[in-house]
């Protein structure tokens, strides 16, 4: 009953997923063919300046040079568009994948508990002096006592207790992997480490989530930052420097 209940919890949580996974995919390849379509129309426009570069008044120069400028830098807010959406669509499938391991293992959980009221309510039960019960003690107070006959008559055979120790070592060591999985909460699936292969980023060396933007300095070490830790709230027009960055370009 507990198992239908996660589950149809699970369904309803995720319902709208598709939908929304399916918008941002669409959206991911419009901007993809805005950026491509841009960057056909500045090659073409960098080839024309090129080659009549020469035959070009001083002023055309300067237009043609800023409007090719202005080109890459709206090619590169699609690109920057595109890898925002992508952030976005990994953390929403990753808090339904979070979601569906705490279900699991509160439902183990809240399984291991019923195992062990069932346990307690039978010791409870067979405890209970009934007819029945005194007479299957009888019977194991008659077994317990032929099977110490045999093994007095039986104690120079070595060989049969050696082998009961190893069943009991042998049972032994199957029991502990059983112990361990029992003892696991839904804490420790909460708490499990980020893949040591996902790559770091920022000034905090996390991993890529929420907001992001890259440092428009070719060389720099470290690409893209998370917004709250450099301090914005909204994306800055035109171009931005890390603050390692900025420093540098001030020393120069």
């Amino acid at each position: 009953m507990a198992s239908a209940v996660y589950l149809e919890h699970f369904l309803d949580s995720i319902e709208g997923l598709p939908h929304e996974l399916q918008r941002n995919f669409m959206l991911m390849k419009d901007l993809d063919q805005r950026a491509f379509d841009l960057q056909q129309e500045t090659d073409k426009l960098a080839k024309d300046y090129l080659t009549s570069v020469g035959n070009i008044a001083l002023e055309k120069r300067d237009h043609h040079l800023k409007q090719v400028k202005s080109m890459f830098q709206k090619s590169q807010e699609y690109s920057d568009d595109k890898v925002q959406l992508a952030v976005q669509t990994y953390e929403m499938v990753d808090k339904h994948i979070r979601k569906l391991d705490a279900d699991l293992a509160r439902f183990e959980a809240e399984l291991n508990k019923q195992k062990e009221r069932q346990s307690t309510d039978y010791d409870s039960a067979s405890s209970i002096s009934t007819p029945a019960n005194r007479k299957r003690g009888r019977e194991k107070n008659e077994k317990k006592k032929c099977q110490k006959g045999r093994s007095d008559d039986d104690g120079s055979k070595p060989g049969r207790k050696k082998s009961k120790g190893l069943q009991r070592s042998d049972s032994e060591g199957m029991l502990s992997p059983v112990i361990s999985l029992q003892t696991m909460t839904p804490s420790d699936v909460l708490d499990m480490p980020v893949d040591p292969n996902e790559p770091t980023y920022c000034l905090c060396h996390q991993v890529s989530y929420g907001e992001m933007i890259g440092c428009d300095n070719p060389d720099c070490p470290i690409e893209w930052f998370h917004f709250q830790c450099v301090g914005l709230t909204n994306k800055p027009k035109g171009k931005w420097f890390c603050p390692k960055c900025t420093a540098e370009r001030k020393k120069k």
